[in-house]
């Protein structure tokens, strides 16, 4: 793979501008998800209340402290400088917020403790002051967790096959096309994910994560769906209230601006982890969990890989044991980093370069003419 990443070198005769990226490999791996786990000392398993809850203090401590020095100085800085000192507090902010949503998704995983009822209590609360929905979310995510890499089964970035492009698809064909679905994408992309089952799984009826009668969910789940909704209506309230107190302009500033940063890396982490030239998908004739699971990317964001507590370099291992906290998932990945090999797929392009890269290349997926097996499908952008 590119920049020090590792892959399978593919089938002679088939090596496309694409491939300069080397295709994993998509056969039954030679390990078992047991011979990974004994790789992996035991402790490394364990979850600590004081530890996990050290990262929430941490990050509402350094989130509080941007908001201090965002509402108590910048108004007292000249024009051009205050015009500038926003964007930036949105940037930092949004990224520490970041941070605070994975936590969050740790909880949804029960990764945070040994008790479920303290991990959703903590999820629910910091999920819905992000307007996230966190038991929908929660049950939608479990579903991509069971059924990575499947065409008919994922929840979320699900590719499409050639047949069901449609016209508005070539508009990745030239850049400026291409510079709108980005936009499109990363400002959009998680309020339409979250109302309108975009990019999701395909359902007979509308999917939306706010409606408990939703086809995402079962019938043992639908008032947990309500007490999410409830949970991010009163945020919204808290906010009507705000902006009748301090104004629509302080409350966009100090709230939205970085709820936008956080919405947008959502959907670029997932994005990446989940869509790469080198990555196979699966219909059920050959999917597998392990092969599913194995099918994503480790990605390096530099030092925003410990600002969003290494849920970007370390989501392999994350997909593999999703009851891991964060902080023991770095150690993991070592550990079972020689047993992979090859099917341990890890990309050092640089984050911009490599989004630009797979919304070029990674259109739709097709099987390779002539290839064996079936049911394995590969990325391309030939329209």
């Amino acid at each position: 793979m590119s920049d020090g990443g590792r892959a399978s070198v593919p089938p002679e005769g088939k090596k496309s501008k694409s491939d300069v990226l080397q295709r994993a490999p998509h056969s039954k791996p030679p390990f078992t998800l047991g011979e990974l786990k004994k790789a992996i000392p035991p402790h490394r398993f364990l979850r600590s209340i004081p530890q996990s809850f050290s990262y929430v203090v941490y990050d509402l401590t350094v989130a509080f402290i941007f908001f201090y020095v965002a509402t108590k100085y910048f108004q007292n800085l000249p024009q051009p400088l205050c015009n500038l000192a926003w964007p930036l507090y949105w940037m930092c902010q949004g990224c520490v917020l970041t941070g605070v949503w994975v936590i969050a998704h740790e909880c949804g995983h029960h990764a945070f403790s040994n008790y479920q009822w303290l991990d959703d209590a903590v999820g629910f609360i910091l999920h819905s002051a992000l307007l996230v929905p966190y038991f929908s979310w929660k049950f939608s995510h479990r579903r991509h967790h069971s059924n990575t890499g499947s065409l008919e089964r994922d929840e979320v970035f699900v590719p499409k096959v050639k047949s069901e492009i449609r016209g508005f698809a070539k508009l990745r064909n030239n850049p400026p096309g291409r510079v709108i679905l980005l936009l499109v994408k990363l400002t959009l992309g998680w309020p339409l994910y979250l109302l309108f089952n975009v990019s999701g799984r395909h359902y007979e009826r509308f999917a939306c994560h706010y409606d408990p009668h939703c086809p995402i969910y079962l019938d043992s789940e639908r008032m947990l769906i309500l007490i999410s909704d409830a949970g991010v209506l009163a945020v919204i309230y808290g906010l009507y209230c705000l902006v009748a107190s301090k104004g629509l302009a302080w409350v966009l500033c100090v709230y939205g601006g970085p709820l936008l940063v956080v919405n947008g890396f959502l959907v670029l982490i997932t994005y990446l982890q989940h869509t790469h030239p080198a990555l196979p998908h699966y219909d059920s004739t050959e999917w597998d969990w392990l092969r599913g699971a194995l099918a994503t990317a480790d990605r390096d964001y530099g030092i925003l890989n410990k600002v969003f507590h290494n849920i970007t370099d370390t989501h392999v291992a994350h997909h593999l044991f999703s009851t891991m906290p964060h902080y023991h998932a770095m150690e993991a990945t070592k550990a079972i980093e020689p047993i992979l090999g090859n099917y341990y797929q890890f990309d050092r392009t640089p984050i911009f370069k490599a989004m630009w890269r797979e919304v070029k290349e990674c259109v739709y997926v097709e099987q390779d003419e002539g290839d064996q097996k079936k049911g394995v499908y590969w990325y391309k952008n030939k329209l």
